[in-house]
């Protein structure tokens, strides 16, 4: 008859469970989680008998009428049995033991514990005691050898040993299992077992895989396998008569072998799929006890009676269609925060009501075959049961002799199985940066702005909240009377959550610790049957997603604002200023991927989605482990398989791979817990967990730093090194652009070094390509280049000697000079709309070391008024022009920020530059190719980034606005390439140039005998000779420079209307309305400032540039043009 599985029965309460049966197998005997031992008379007994050892109970043991336990108070303890009587304590451990056992004739018990050790003790004698030493981690089972000679053991550090009993040696030690820290966060708790009898094979479960090792030469036999197992093996058990021998996995499957074929006889599927961990055979009959992880016990009987299961057909049970859409997941311990490892394939659940006495294979396996309906029949089945029957009949003298078992012949007239893709489970929904739910004391979030704990112990139900910068607010201690289970912190409050019970319905809980009122907390009650999943926080508002698939959204203070529908079930959310990123399912995944997508929306003012439900990137057979922001705004996350992913706008919101923490773990079980991300600088911040996924609150964890990288190509050659550096820093500093592309203050200089770093790469790229003579790729490098690098490269090209490629290289840099100069006019409409942009978002709490708004729009106002700054605008591109710093302004020091000396690597913001324009001195021979590279990394050490962009330019300190717009921007950039002249005049002004290198703040002032040909005055000028006076008056020590600067500085206080009519004056208009507009200014200032402007007016003639073209340039162009281009 075939096996009969019964029904289960409630034993113990949830938690590692124990059973045995006793010496002749009259009753069998559990322990569990509820510090209780009880003994069943059989499996129908409604009222067994119970012991109570301590307040847990690990495992037991019993023979020869003493039980032993492995209690919580560390110790091991003798009852006598079945009486109960307690008989002593046998030995003590330092921690908990986790696995006890006799020996075959019960005058010996073997124990292992947590505290690494296993101890082998007479049951007699006590104080006859063997330790075992050598595990690096917790002993998680033991097995004695029928024979007395060996003990096998295994343990969190990945081993499994074989120890002499006799001298307490280590005879042999396998590496087969996952290391892990401790025994809850096992993968499995690999119960072995020595066979009956001869002990010639020791079996040891390993992942899905039994492994059989044979005695003395402990090599491996053989492997024990099925397809029917689908996770990894729990505990293995032999039959009595060592001939079969059985396996439970942690999915509730139970498979049994008949070990000499190596053939699998049963096969049987818990009916919640709870985790196995306990099997004992009966020791007459052939019934094995089994318990899971729940506390409950169950039985299968008649073992081996039917026939044997047929391999393909099991497979095909397990991928019928009825196990293709069940819902019920409410017992999968998937992803469910657990310690668990993704599941390749879904849980087939089992149902009694499906038995079916046509496949005579192991307990109530679901039909393989889809019937239409319960009552429908199929005529093909009929046939085919009826033949199998008599074909059983004329087989069974055969099968009595051989102890084989046939396999069940197929039908073709079967419906055919589904053998297609299996759906997976879906990843269930969790909150960043906490640990699983399910422990005592766990995090609850742990972020950038600081940490939430949770205590949940039988001293204390409680909530910690502590900040990383205290001034934000002080620690904070709170009663979780509620059973808040989900928390985010930000700098203006804390949010809680709970799930719904029975009496109550789930709550949002905030704590609105940054108000400047006295009511600082409020709570909103979900309606009924709607269960909050996921919430996050951003600047002025809370979100909470729900069972409902809402997403509702609430202000800080407590008003409800938006709700909208998700698509799917939420798995997380994360906020970040005014943007909201959720994360949901998409629909079914298959083959071990998640199928989610996400949702990035903009809850400012001006409303809007940026991500539209798009299909979310994760490893294969990953699922989200953690999802967030950068502390500058950028949406990231992280999958389980270490991958950490950023969102790049600059390629049409794609997902970028920014580093892999897989690859800094020492050990495969060792992974790095994501708490934070930041692009300046470039960090990860994370928490190694060695032989885990998450850490413990205690003691606590310390943040280690980890650096991107991108996965590029041959990152270990030169080239692929600078091209993943050149592009990393892009991906990195695109949040500098979306910042100002929203009105968002950021630090300027973080733009311009990231600009200098980026060119500088690109450099290094094109003289390594030229090295390669790859003059096209050259070309290519040069297109990412800006202009200033572009004429640095033609410089290059040309020492080099590559004439083709300087002159291609010149041609590209009239087409960019061309581009640029329709510059100012974009530029004036980006200025325009930013405007009002800017009225609608607010500034960002992450974003330090800020420049004002408002001194930019400034500027820009000066800038377009005026046509001394109309030079610089049309040779800048609208991006950088935006972000440029104020060239006067104070707050930048020449210590912050610094420049290349030789101006050959320049921020895109400067002007225009003469390709062939030689910034060292006239002597310096020409250099060899990798000596040019040597500039980039001089610095000036005086001259700040914003005061010198003059220098940057042309080598000199003359002030770059004082200098009029050229006519024509195209004659300008032919002008680069011709060949000019020099003579006596130019090389004055170049060796003054070499001089103002080193003197970036002092002003130079042009010869005398060119001021007459002066180019016009700019209305700043004009304005400046009224008012020095007045600067000098208030500021006595300022020498020319300073002046110029301050100038500037009160010109640009003045409105546009003011700033206009100086300009028209300055441009030969008429000058009444000027002169007039000026009366009115001298007489709100004292009388005594009317001296001081005549010395302004003397000085300011001095100052003013040479009309004519820079003597300098032709003298430059001159000399290198005759050389790159003489004769060979």
């Amino acid at each position: 008859m075939p096996s009969v599985q019964k029904p289960m029965r409630y034993g113990h309460t949830e938690g590692h469970t124990d059973v045995c049966f006793d010496d002749t197998g009259s009753c069998i005997v559990t322990c569990g989680g509820d510090g209780d031992v009880r003994i069943w008379e059989n499996l129908d007994d409604d009222d067994p008998k119970s012991i109570s050892v301590g307040e847990k109970a690990y495992s037991c043991a019993l023979k020869n009428g003493k039980l032993i336990t492995a209690v919580s108070n560390n110790t091991v303890q003798i009852h006598t049995f079945p009486e109960g009587v307690p008989d002593g304590i046998l030995t003590r451990f330092t921690t908990n033991a986790n696995h006890v056992i006799f020996n075959s004739d019960g005058t010996k018990v073997a124990a292992g514990s947590s505290d690494f050790m296993v101890k082998v003790v007479e049951v007699t004698d006590s104080s006859k005691q063997r330790t075992f030493r050598g595990h690096d981690a917790p002993v998680l089972s033991l097995s004695f050898d029928p024979k007395d000679v060996y003990l096998a053991s295994a343990s969190c550090d990945g081993s499994v040993r074989v120890w002499k009993i006799a001298d307490q040696t280590c005879t042999t030690s396998w590496p087969l299992l996952q290391k892990c820290n401790d025994v809850i966060n096992a993968k499995s708790i690999c119960r072995l077992g020595w066979q009956p009898g001869s002990g010639e094979l020791l079996a040891i479960p390993v992942d899905k895989i039994v492994k059989l090792y044979k005695r003395e030469t402990w090599d491996s036999q053989f492997d024990l396998s099925d397809t029917f197992i689908t996770l990894p093996l729990n505990v293995v058990a032999w039959s009595p008569c060592g001939q079969y021998l059985a396996a439970g996995s942690v999915d509730g499957s139970i498979v049994v072998w008949n070990v000499e074929t190596q053939e699998c006889i049963e096969r049987m599927k818990h009916e919640k799929n709870y985790t196995i961990c306990g099997l004992a055979w009966h020791p007459r009959y052939k019934q094995i006890a089994y318990t899971d992880t729940e506390g409950n016990l169950g039985l299968l009987e008649n073992i081996g009676d039917g026939r044997k299961a047929d391999d393909k057909v099991a497979s095909e049970v397990t991928k019928d269609y009825n196990g293709l859409f069940d819902g019920d997941d409410d017992d999968d311990d998937y992803l469910n925060g657990d310690l668990s490892e993704p599941q390749s394939s879904p849980k087939a659940g089992a149902n009694e009501d499906d038995d079916d006495d046509l496949m005579p294979t192991s307990g109530p396996l679901r039909r393989a075959v889809i019937d239409d309906d319960d009552n429908s029949l199929d005529i093909g089945m009929i046939k085919a049961s009826s033949s199998l029957l008599e074909k059983e009949d004329d087989d069974d003298d055969d099968d009595d002799q051989t102890g084989g078992f046939p396999a069940l012949p197929p039908s073709s007239t079967q419906k055919p199985f589904y053998d297609g893709p299996m759906p997976t489970p879906k990843q269930r929904p969790f909150q960043s940066g906490s640990t699983p739910a399910h422990l005592m004391h766990r995090f609850m979030v742990w972020n950038s702005v600081g940490i939430i704990r949770c205590y949940n112990d039988e001293q204390d139900n409680a909530i910690d909240i502590e900040f990383h910068d205290t001034s934000i607010h002080h620690a904070t201690h709170l009663p979780n009377s509620l059973n808040h289970t989900m928390a985010d912190l930000s700098a203006e409050a804390a949010l809680l959550a709970c799930e719904s019970t029975q009496e109550l319905a789930s709550k949002l809980h905030c704590i609105h610790f940054s108000s400047w009122d006295t009511n600082k907390e409020w709570t909103v009650d979900m309606p009924k049957d709607e269960d909050i999943e996921a919430i996050c926080l951003g600047q002025g508002w809370a979100a909470c997603a729900t069972s409902a698939l809402l997403v509702r959204v609430f202000t800080v203070g407590g008003v409800q604002r938006e709700i909208f529908s998700l698509p799917g079930p939420v798995v997380s959310m994360a906020g970040h200023g005014e943007q909201l990123m959720i994360i949901y399912h998409r629909g079914t995944g298959f083959d071990g991927d998640q199928c989610l997508g996400v949702q990035l929306m903009e809850l400012g003012k001006k409303k809007k989605q940026i991500l539209h439900g798009d299909p979310l990137s994760l490893t294969k057979k990953s699922y989200l482990v953690w999802v967030g922001f950068s502390a500058e705004g950028t949406p990231c996350y992280v999958d389980s398989e270490g991958i950490v992913r950023m969102l790049n706008r600059g390629v049409g919101n794609t997902w970028i791979p920014v580093c892999n923490t897989r690859e800094h773990c020492k050990g495969k079980s060792d992974h790095y817990w994501v708490v934070g991300v930041h692009e300046n600088p470039q960090q990860l911040r994370c928490i190694p967990c060695k032989g885990a996924r998450f850490p413990p609150t205690l003691p606590r964890p310390a943040v280690a730093i980890l650096p991107f990288k991108l996965p590029y190509c041959q990152v270990t050659t030169e080239k692929g090194q600078m091209e993943e550096q050149y592009w990393r820093s892009v991906v990195l500093h695109n949040h500098v652009d979306y910042l100002s592309k929203n009105g968002y203050e950021f630090d300027e200089n973080v733009k311009s070094q990231s600009v200098k770093e980026q060119q500088e790469l690109l450099m290094k790229l094109f003289a390594l390509s030229c090295k390669l003579e790859r003059e096209y790729r050259c070309v290519e490098l040069a297109d990412l280049m800006t202009q200033n690098v572009v004429n640095l490269a033609i410089k290059y090209a040309s020492r080099s000697r590559r004439l083709n490629l300087a002159q291609r290289l010149s041609e590209m840099a009239v087409e960019k000079a061309s581009e640029l100069a329709t510059a100012p006019e974009d530029e004036e409409e980006e200025e325009d709309f930013r405007k009002h942009l800017n009225a609608g978002y607010s500034n960002p709490a992450t974003v330090w070391s800020q420049l004002p708004v408002r001194n930019v729009q400034q500027n820009q106002e000066v800038e377009d008024a005026e046509e001394a700054d109309a030079c610089e605008e049309a040779e800048e591109t609208p991006e950088v022009h935006r972000q440029r710093p104020n060239p006067f302004s104070r707050s930048v020091t020449s210590a912050e920020v610094t420049t290349p000396k030789s101006a050959v690597i320049a921020s895109s913001s400067q002007g225009r530059v003469n390709p062939f324009k030689v910034s060292s001195n006239k002597k310096d021979p020409v250099v060899p190719s990798a000596n040019v590279l040597d500039t980039m990394t001089k610095y000036s050490k005086k001259t700040s980034l914003s005061g010198s962009r003059a220098v940057n330019k042309q080598s000199t300190p003359v002030i770059k606005p004082l200098i009029p717009k050229p006519k024509s921007k195209q004659a300008s950039a032919a002008s680069f390439f011709q060949v000019r002249t020099p003579n006596s005049s130019e090389k004055t002004v170049e060796e003054r140039e070499e001089k103002a290198g080193n003197e970036p703040h002092e002003v130079q002032i042009a010869p005398e005998e060119n001021t007459e040909n002066r180019r016009p005055k700019t209305g700043f000028q004009m304005w400046l000779e009224e008012n020095r006076a007045n600067i000098l008056r208030d500021n006595p020590d300022l020498n020319e420079a300073e002046v110029i600067k301050e100038g500037m500085s009160r010109f640009r206080l003045l409105s546009s209307e003011e700033r206009m009519v100086w300009t028209e004056k300055a441009k030969g208009g008429t000058g009444g309305a000027v002169n007039g507009l000026a009366e009115d200014k001298k007489r709100k200032r004292p009388a005594a400032e009317e001296e001081v402007k005549k010395n302004q007016e003397e000085k300011l003639e001095a100052s003013n540039l040479p009309k004519k073209p820079k003597p300098f340039d032709q003298s430059t162009n001159a000399r290198l043009s005759a050389f790159a281009f003489k004769p060979s």
